[in-house]
């Protein structure tokens, strides 16, 4: 490339010059190919994952704003050509959703959408306030990887402790005769 720019400097040429714009565009493409594979490089960036959304207190707001960040996401997907399905979507009365967990397949899902993960918010005024104010509503984000494989986990008698006792309360045909309660402890913790 710098041979054909020093050609192009000495004796002008229109074929040189879009052969070198060319060869540039490439250069360009590749930097930008290894940049994101060098911020998708972390351990569970190239899995699949899924994704929760829940609205925040607010009511028909918040659950407004959840639906948006649902149509959001799940447009999202269907852009980078993602698999994208709903495990679980609860529908608000009024409008919105309270809760929806969605499944993401595809290269580098987890990468992506891994900033994602916390509360977002959205200040707006409200199409469901009559008197016009503004509104602030929240919607958290958890964005968790799928795991090929995981360790069985295995905890040993020995290591809990599993009392059974009487719970206190106002009284009744049952006290100090049933155990109604029970505690379960972890001797390591």
């Amino acid at each position: 490339s710098k041979e054909m720019l020093e050609l192009i400097i000495l004796e002008p040429s229109e074929e040189l010059s879009q052969e070198l714009e060319q060869s540039l565009k490439e250069i360009s493409n590749s930097i930008d190919e290894l940049e994101i594979d060098t911020l998708l490089s972390g351990e569970h960036d190239g899995s699949d994952c899924y994704l929760e959304i829940h609205p925040g207190a607010g009511g028909v707001e918040s659950q407004d704003w959840a639906r948006m960040l649902d149509r959001m996401y799940l447009r999202w997907g269907e852009k980078k050509n993602y698999k994208v399905d709903i495990i679980d979507r609860q529908d608000a009365e009024e409008a919105g959703i309270k809760n929806v967990s969605i499944i993401v397949k595809g290269i580098n899902a987890y990468g992506y959408l891994k900033s994602e993960n916390g509360v977002h918010r959205l200040v707006r005024v409200s199409p469901y306030d009559s008197q016009g104010r503004r509104h602030t509503s929240f919607a958290s984000i958890e964005v968790m990887p799928e795991f090929d494989k995981l360790d069985e986990i295995v905890i040993r008698d020995e290591d809990y402790d599993f009392i059974a006792f009487h719970s206190s309360g106002a009284g009744g045909q049952n006290v100090n005769k049933v155990s109604s309660a029970v505690r379960l402890i972890h001797k390591a913790t």
